[in-house]
């Protein structure tokens, strides 16, 4: 394995874990206003991710990182060509911090509201665009000789972006519900499981709907899949994924359950990544695309910094378990909580 397929399997780890922690706050901020109709409640709500919402960010930061230091055309081209919707997001994800912090300090119900309006919207926008800026890349950019973007803001609206979104949102809700199942108890938990069901519909129908609309609009990112059919696996964790959830949720395994959806959104991640790869993002011509050899920086600079990620991401891994370590367990609404 050479040192440009390490960093894309390296990015590729640190793009998954940030979608399946980050995932369940975003999801659980999305169904802020179907989970929590009471004050208690949503105290209740914040308080289940509010120890962990800040340190699964950093799964953001350390992959947005480790994309600039190895790939900077990559990082470059896509920033530069979705500017408008990365601010977007960022100033979703400030607004949604904003909101954890600020929320319970003044005993208000008009302050209250404002807030959970903020932490909602902070959530759901970069739930629904991260999954849009996904099917943008997926299905092949409209780049220049010298790898710019040329499309618009309003041609990353197209379908099956937005299809893709709504895929997307539907896996966050489904981290978001399954998460609350676990940490919670009560009405809250009950509540949850009612809303599963559909989440679990929409989820699946969505993800097949995807399928197909891939094979008719980037068909070129089955040929990885049609040279190795051992690939074919890889879909399956997403499969089984499906299939246990529902049942773990029958049974009250809440744990299982997150751990089902957790990896549904591992194998949709994975399965797009080896079908894209070598390719970082396809382009409409194909002789522009940026792949893993004419994006990347030189092999000195991967090497090297191929030596402080593997000394830094283990730091990222033990404190992300030593936080979930000590906050396991369902969430009790006290006076020292968010």
């Amino acid at each position: 394995m050479d040192l440009n397929t390490a960093w894309f399997l390296l990015v590729g780890v640190l793009i998954i874990g940030y979608a399946i922690l980050d995932g369940f706050d975003l999801g659980v901020g999305s169904l802020y206003y179907l989970l929590g109709k009471t004050n208690e409640e949503r105290k209740v709500l914040l308080g289940s991710i509010g120890p962990f919402w800040d340190g699964n960010e950093v799964w953001l930061l350390t992959g947005g990182g480790a994309l600039f230091a190895a790939f900077p055309l990559v990082y470059a081209t896509v920033f530069s060509g979705f500017y408008l919707a990365m601010m977007l997001v960022l100033f979703g994800l400030i607004f949604r911090a904003v909101a954890i912090e600020f929320r319970n300090q003044i005993d208000e119900p008009v302050w209250r509201q404002r807030w959970d309006f903020l932490f909602f919207v902070g959530s759901f926008l970069p739930a629904l665009l991260f999954g849009v800026a996904v099917g943008n890349v997926a299905q092949g950019l409209p780049l220049d000789n010298a790898y710019n973007y040329t499309g618009g803001f309003l041609a990353l609206l197209n379908p099956y972006a937005l299809l893709l979104g709504l895929l997307g949102l539907a896996a966050f809700l489904m981290q978001g519900v399954t998460f609350t199942m676990m940490k919670t108890e009560g009405t809250l938990q009950k509540r949850a499981e009612g809303l599963f069901g559909t989440i679990w519909i929409s989820f699946v129908a969505l993800y097949l709907a995807g399928s197909i609309y891939t094979y008719i609009v980037a068909p070129s990112l089955f040929d990885n899949y049609i040279r190795y059919p051992v690939l074919y696996l890889v879909p399956f964790i997403t499969v089984a994924g499906i299939a246990l959830a529902p049942w773990a949720v029958r049974y009250a395994r809440y744990g299982t359950a997150f751990l089902a959806s957790s990896l549904c959104m591992a194998g949709m991640i994975l399965t797009l990544a080896l079908g894209m790869f070598p390719n970082w993002v396809p382009a409409v011509d194909p002789n522009l695309s940026l792949t893993i050899y004419n994006a990347a920086s030189s092999q000195l600079t991967l090497k090297a910094m191929l030596i402080i990620a593997l000394a830094g991401v283990p730091i990222v891994l033990f404190y992300t378990i030593y936080v979930y370590r000590v906050f396991k367990g369902k969430v009790k609404l006290n006076q020292g909580g968010y």
